[in-house]
């Protein structure tokens, strides 16, 4: 499945500043440019009124700057951003308030191609979120109904939706290994595959039921089945070790709890 194109606004006071973008852009695969803008109240309001997925937005602007744009509009109404700026001292304040990424000019084109391949893998992952936001929603709805029609027991999660590829697929939890945290994403561990997912480990392990899974660190969450043994380490730490020989440390303010779930107080 083809993606679909990244729509993207650029933004600099100097038209030589967005003719070199652009052009850069035109190389670039399922790219739709949505226009230009050279000041900051246009940014603002061609932002408004287009809605791009991408801005590529000058710093050093007279008048409003690109970080005042990005507070009118408001970070978390903001697209993704690649700061554009010829002050490497900016770029701290730009990751500040949540650019992606930063190009200092003169930039060549092969440090573009890693902003732009940055920015098109994070507009991915967030189309990817508010996809398995929507599926876990109406798997969660389903749970609800069952519960209407009289199942008075906690209706617990039996798969999981993942993405890759373009594609939605459905991970059976019977068969999820362990699940480990990675930032803001969560990895469910299948064998010998791996899927990343946005979504909270707090909010997973409330819809795991616990007679299968169980918490064991802040970052991991283990099917209880595929737990070979408890190991004791120096200084009282413990690790848990899967069948599969997977080792996965567990945290200190869990240990009586783990070790009293696996039967071994």
């Amino acid at each position: 499945m083809a993606s679909a194109p990244i729509r993207v606004l650029v933004v600099d006071d100097e038209a030589l500043g967005r003719r070199r973008i652009l052009d850069l852009l035109s190389k670039e695969d399922a790219v739709d440019v949505l226009g230009e803008a050279a000041t900051g109240p246009e940014a603002v309001a061609a932002i408004r009124r287009l809605h791009p997925d991408l801005v590529f937005l000058d710093v050093q602007m007279p008048g409003m700057t690109g970080l005042d744009v990005v507070r009118t509009i408001g970070v978390d109404h903001m697209p993704a951003t690649i700061f554009v700026t010829a002050y490497d001292q900016h770029a701290l304040q730009a990751f500040n308030v949540a650019a992606i990424d930063y190009l200092v000019k003169p930039f060549d084109d092969e440090r573009f191609e890693q902003a732009f391949r940055r920015a098109r893998r994070t507009i991915g992952l967030e189309e990817t979120k508010r996809l398995h936001e929507r599926l876990m929603s109406v798997l969660h709805s389903g749970d609800s109904a069952t519960r209407r029609l009289g199942d008075s027991a906690p209706a617990y999660l039996d798969r999981i939706p993942v993405e890759s590829r373009g594609k939605v697929t459905f991970v059976p939890v019977r068969d999820v290994d362990y699940i480990a945290a990675s930032g803001p994403y969560a990895e469910i561990v299948v064998g010998t595959r791996r899927h990343l997912i946005r979504e909270p480990m707090q909010s997973l392990e409330e819809r795991l039921d616990p007679a299968e899974f169980l918490r064991i660190h802040r970052s991991a969450i283990v099917h209880v089945d595929r737990v070979a043994a408890l190991l004791r380490g120096a200084g009282g730490d413990y690790d848990v070790q899967l069948k599969d020989g997977t080792r996965l440390r567990v945290s200190r303010g869990r240990r009586d709890q783990v070790a009293k779930r696996l039967g071994m107080l």
